[in-house]
């Protein structure tokens, strides 16, 4: 061929890709793509189709989809502009935009042509005018600041892109919407997320603005048939029997829907009073772990809790108001628990380590020979659906209660674990700020409360195991407050 045939031949492929991204993909990339991505780049080949949203569960290649079409805009149209963020400037350089080198590595064509740079991808012959680039925002920045993040592209061609858009504020996504008014050319929106909020970008697409939106939703339900391959089965069928169907989580992850609500309260008072009602005769818990938590109280005149538990039923406990002006309170509430250790021999002492508040009274405790586990609340979730170790302990002492706890008759713990809400935020479960609790409870801090969830911070087996235990020692020693 001459040049100037090959010159046609290869407009006429660039041509063809346009029209048809399915096609496109298979050439650039070799690339198969399964349903929801077939779905996805067939809607795309249609340029009426100014918006598109993949509302999905975990793990379906959503993130691939948003990619290969960010390559095909760029190899396709002329002096195109794209922007693209995420829920955050770390998901979107962990994510998307080394899914955008993997894609660019896989295609002679798009390597020899692009560069791929840390927060910028550039056409070398027009780098200045035909590009795309990663865009963060400020959590903290107002709704206006934040929608200035995809702005500034002005030209005939304009994409953006949101990736993770579940989490996403209205406010980023909102210049992006106003460059789809503009005449002439094409001006596209795509956005892909796990459906973890009842606001924000994709729940609009999905909901009041679903007449503008092309929604493909995506699952790993492992009973549907069109369910997404790319998720395991046995995974998902382990979620759902160990969570159950109904569970946010579950909803979210495995199903790809939204759950039934943003912020929930983590146990209701009719639960708890249920538990205050309920006791258990010694025999039932006896061969179970004894564990205690502690809260130690942070200011003057601020609760220190000593909450002991053993299997399904929570014992009286010691609460002491100190004077933290008084000489030497550390050692003093050291020896409490001390005191306590030795009277009731329990396998496992957790304390609120926190902040550094505990630290006096856990080496006090140590050089009385008592050893304790400490537990730092903001640290991440062993489990990690949720967001940190307060969450987690939180609701598994939520979750004792319902399943049947006994707890003792204690009007102030009712209200305590009641003031407590939840929320659902990408992907995982967020309790209540702890200042915002105090202030629902007149500036008291919930210690109580949070002395019997720290009993949940990890499992413990018991000292002398079963064979240990004679009929003598099968009950269970409580500390009732008087006796603190």
């Amino acid at each position: 061929m001459t040049p100037e045939e090959l010159k046609a031949a290869a407009k006429k492929e660039i041509g063809l890709w346009r029209r048809n991204a399915v096609y496109a993909s298979r050439q650039l990339f070799n690339f198969e793509p399964d349903p929801a991505q077939l779905e996805l780049l067939e809607a795309f080949s249609d340029p009426t189709k100014q918006r598109i949203a993949m509302k999905a569960n975990k793990g379906p290649g959503k993130t691939t989809g948003l990619a290969i079409c960010c390559w095909i805009f760029l190899a396709t149209r002329p002096h195109p502009k794209i922007a693209a963020t995420s829920i955050s400037a770390d998901n979107l350089a962990d994510n998307l935009w080394p899914e955008m080198s993997k894609w660019q590595q896989r295609s002679p064509y798009l390597s020899k042509y692009f560069t791929w740079q840390k927060t910028r991808i550039v056409c070398n012959d027009h780098p200045e005018t035909w590009w795309m680039s990663a865009r963060s925002w400020s959590k903290s920045a107002d709704p206006n600041a934040q929608g200035l993040t995809l702005a500034g592209l002005h030209a005939d061609y304009t994409m953006a892109v949101l990736d993770e858009s579940g989490g996403i504020p209205d406010g980023v996504a909102a210049t992006a919407d106003a460059s789809l008014a503009t005449e002439g050319g094409e001006h596209r929106i795509l956005q892909a997320g796990n459906p973890t909020h009842l606001e924000g970008p994709l729940y609009r697409a999905c909901t009041m603005d679903r007449h503008l939106w092309y929604v493909i939703e995506i699952t790993g339900d492992p009973d549907n048939p069109k369910r997404s391959p790319r998720v395991s089965v046995a995974w998902a069928k382990q979620q759902i029997e160990k969570y159950g169907r109904d569970n946010p989580w579950v909803l979210v992850n495995v199903f790809g829907q939204f759950p039934p609500s943003s912020i929930n309260t983590l146990i209701g008072p009719d639960e708890m009073n249920a538990a205050i009602k309920r006791s258990y005769e010694a025999s039932a818990y006896a061969i179970q772990p004894k564990v205690i938590g502690i809260d130690v109280g942070r200011f003057g005149g601020a609760r220190s809790v000593i909450f002991p538990r053993q299997g399904q039923q929570a014992f009286t406990p010691v609460v002491l108001r100190p004077n933290r002006s008084e000489r030497d309170w550390t050692g003093a509430f050291a020896a409490r628990i001390v005191q306590a250790h030795n009277k009731w021999t329990p396998d496992g002492i957790f304390i609120d380590a926190s902040g550094g508040w505990a630290g006096g009274v856990v080496d006090s405790c140590r050089r009385g020979g008592v050893e304790m586990f400490e537990v730092f609340v903001g640290a991440p979730g062993v489990d990690r659906r949720y967001k940190n170790r307060r969450a987690e302990v939180l609701f598994k002492a939520a979750e004792w209660v319902k399943g049947g706890g006994a707890l003792p008759d204690m009007p102030e713990l009712v209200r305590e674990a009641t003031a407590t809400t939840y929320t659902f935020v990408n992907g995982v479960f967020v309790v209540e700020d702890k200042e915002q609790v105090k202030e629902k409870l007149g500036g008291e801090s919930p210690d109580l409360w949070d002395a019997l969830c720290l009993t949940f911070a990890q499992e413990v087996a018991t000292k002398q195991g079963l064979r240990g235990l004679s009929a003598a020692q099968a009950h269970a020693k409580t500390e009732p407050e008087e006796e603190a």
